[in-house]
């Protein structure tokens, strides 16, 4: 993990320790931004130094509704 986070904004290097925890994978795409994957979930991408201070706290929510989402939809509340 640590080379995937090397020259990543300290909020970015919390957000990935929140994801990894919740059971994401992390991988950086071709593009060089971070890729945050889990089987069954639609992938979700950000920057590794995100210009806009609210980019940790906006991909946290993604990542918590991707989890609320997948649940609902397999009959799970």
């Amino acid at each position: 993990m640590r080379n995937l986070l090397r020259g990543a904004h300290e909020s970015v290097r919390r957000l990935a320790k929140f994801a990894i925890a919740e059971g994401w994978t992390l991988t950086r795409s071709n593009s060089g931004h971070l890729k945050f994957s889990k089987a069954g979930f639609t992938p979700i991408f950000t920057s590794c130094s995100p210009s806009d201070h609210r980019t940790e706290r906006n991909t946290r929510a993604l990542l918590r509704r991707a989890e609320v989402q997948n649940n609902s939809s397999q009959g799970m509340h």
